[in-house]
């Protein structure tokens, strides 16, 4: 029989993965522990995504792995033994525990110390990455339960030690801690510095957002979880999905009450007629863009402005500043109230004749009122949301007048993506997007060209695979992209957008014609570094990429104006 090479595997394991995470929304329940669980932990094991590093490895506790899941889910998630998705948040005059996690816009709620309720709102993409992320989670669990005990079943010293610093009341010593620490290493199988490393790092968290526990709790509880098990049955976690959940997926709940408040807008602002240009984005470039100069030279007449790139990281204190000048000029804030977790601005460019603009901008607001552009920026949405989102926003509105279609001239989507031809502060152009997990594949004629930015900056032209999450990455499947797809890069929601768009062309809510860019820069080169999608904050080197990105559109946007 003829042997799958570790791609293949891995393209196996993520079907697989999807296959029986769909299998256990539609039961209404799993346990991690129980068969469905070991079936999803074989998948991860064999597809072994980067960013959980040695978590195929018996012997040792994967910590940089525990960083980043405990990062994207509620604090105390280890002591839970029942975990509740639903779609229904209508928790807002109960007593229990709202939290969002550090790194993910997720809602959840504690109803008690041992029981957690998920507000899913981003569609099936969001159901995979917690259930990855739990799946990873109990496999850790499992192998600290191992270390608890020696070779003939009884309790180790070590474990001993971690319970009475676990129970200690107020703060360790400087000697305890250490102490206490290399104790802990010795039960991960990890060198105390990495073990220190973690423990800084989750206790910064902690202080700041109390966003965790503690690497001691954390540990702790995760061993004591897996041995009440094996005491009962009953211990075990279970992961419910609720009925109301199969409802939404699929259905766009959220993703409806969100895209009519911004037509709603729209109308009554009496911009519906007028050209508008979608930008895709974080909510601070394109804000800093238009408006980070206009609001600061007022104050300061002899601002420094020899380098345009330097200004803008110069302003990444003073958002406070450029958004109240901003709302005067022309700027409304739509913060969301649908369950999305998805805020926008409208920007009527009209607005912004009189606002100064810095030097190093070509920028045209003198067209006729009817023509001038009116600008939607909407933060990022990933995976299933992005059609959704799209898909619903580019419906025809309605208001007391009737039903009307958007003006709609552009869309323009820019983001952070992995670069697998480059590194780390490249820009990517995407000619086509090709989605993991699928048969789907959309080739398009991208507004953008290497000619519009600068000539000193490496600008890479070609297809982007859209891949299921930072969790589910793997070497092997991203080599295939790069040599059977001429892939440049990986990202996580262009194939999703332009699927919506084809959608809304084919059903005639937009026209053939209608502009796209997407851009994005490289937060780093997983096929050279082994780091994800996910590699972190990307300091000065992501400012370069980010701006000059939102220039080049906004100059596209303006440009258009003129025609």
């Amino acid at each position: 029989m003829e042997h799958l090479k570790e791609s293949q595997r891995a393209r196996v394991a993520i079907r697989e993965f999807k296959t029986i995470t769909d299998s256990l929304a539609i039961r209404g329940f799993y346990r991690p522990s129980g068969r469905f669980g070991k079936a999803l932990e074989g998948c991860l094991r064999d597809l072994s995504p980067e960013i959980y590093g040695t978590m195929n490895d018996a012997k040792v506790v994967e910590l940089k792995g525990l960083e980043y899941v405990i990062d994207r889910l509620p604090q105390g998630v280890e002591k839970s033994t029942k975990i509740i998705l639903t779609d229904e948040d209508d928790f807002e005059d109960t007593p229990f525990k709202r939290i969002e996690p550090l790194k993910r816009r997720r809602v959840s709620y504690r109803i008690s110390e041992h029981e957690f309720c998920f507000i899913v709102s981003r569609g099936i993409s969001e159901i995979y990455d917690i259930i990855t992320h739990m799946t990873f989670l109990n496999i850790e669990a499992k192998k600290i339960y191992l270390r608890m005990h020696d070779d003939y079943g009884n309790i180790r010293i070590e474990w001993g030690r971690l319970e009475k610093v676990v129970d200690h009341v107020g703060e360790l010593s400087m000697g305890e801690l250490d102490s206490a620490l290399w104790n802990l290493s010795i039960i991960l199988g990890r060198p105390y510095n990495e073990t220190r490393e973690t423990y800084e790092y989750l206790e910064k968290n902690r202080i700041e957002s109390q966003s965790n526990t503690g690497l001691f709790s954390l540990i702790y509880h995760l061993g004591r979880r897996i041995e009440n098990e094996k005491l009962a049955r009953e211990n075990a976690l279970v992961i419910y999905f609720a009925p109301s959940l199969m409802s939404i997926i699929g259905h766009q709940k959220y993703g409806k009450i969100w895209a009519a408040k911004i037509k709603k807008h729209l109308s009554e602002m009496g911009l519906k007629n007028r050209p508008l240009h979608i930008i895709s984005a974080n909510l601070h470039s394109v804000l800093n863009v238009l408006y980070g100069y206009g609001a600061l030279v007022r104050k300061n007449p002899d601002l420094d402005n020899s380098d345009i790139y330097h200004f803008f990281n110069s302003i990444k204190n003073e958002t406070h500043t450029i958004q109240a000048f901003a709302e005067t000029n022309g700027l409304v804030q739509l913060s969301d109230e649908s369950g999305s977790n998805t805020h926008c601005q409208l920007i009527d460019t009209a607005m912004l004749e009189d606002v100064p603009c810095h030097p190093g901008l070509n920028l045209a607001f003198s067209q006729p009122l009817d023509r001038m552009p009116v600008i939607l920026v909407m933060d990022y949405a990933f995976g299933a949301q992005a059609f959704e989102l799209m898909e619903q926003l580019l419906k025809p509105g309605q208001d007391s007048s009737g039903t009307w279609a958007l003006n709609l001239a552009s869309i323009s989507i820019m983001g952070k993506a992995g670069t697998l031809t480059g590194e780390k502060g490249d820009i990517m152009l995407a000619t086509a997007h090709v989605l993991e997990g699928t048969s789907d594949n959309y080739l398009f004629s991208n507004d953008l060209t290497s000619e519009d930015f600068d000539a000193d900056i490496s600008v890479h032209r070609g297809t982007m695979a859209t891949v299921l999450g930072t969790s589910l990455q793997n070497k092997d499947v991203l080599g295939m992209f790069q040599s059977d797809w001429n892939a440049v890069g990986l990202e996580m929601e262009g194939g999703h957008y332009h699927k919506a768009i084809n959608a809304s062309v084919i059903k005639g809510n937009i026209l053939p014609g209608v502009s796209v860019r997407y851009a994005y820069y490289a937060s780093d080169n997983p096929l050279m570094t082994g780091n994800t999608l996910a590699a972190g904050a990307m300091g000065m080197e992501g400012v370069r990429p980010t701006y000059m990105i939102t220039m080049v559109i906004l100059e596209k946007i303006m440009g258009q104006a003129e025609v």
